[in-house]
């Protein structure tokens, strides 16, 4: 992972099988240094790191996946 100089909480293991909308809001409140996104699995994204965003991922009935990161 990069380096993100001042960037607060970086990763949320306890929140998969969280509603990926809730899970979104609590990210951004823990970290008002992101944006956390949430994305259907298998949903295109960009290849770039980015020390502002977090990817929620999600399945179709909305529960994460995967453990959000910043990245």
């Amino acid at each position: 992972m990069a380096q993100c100089p001042g960037v607060g909480k970086k990763s949320w293991p306890e929140v998969v099988g969280e509603n990926g909308e809730a899970v979104a809001a609590k990210i951004e409140q823990e970290n008002h240094g992101v944006r956390a996104i949430v994305l259907l699995e298998g949903s295109a994204t960009t290849k770039d790191w980015r020390c502002d965003r977090v990817w929620v991922w999600v399945n179709q009935r909305g529960v994460v996946t995967r453990v959000p990161r910043v990245g």
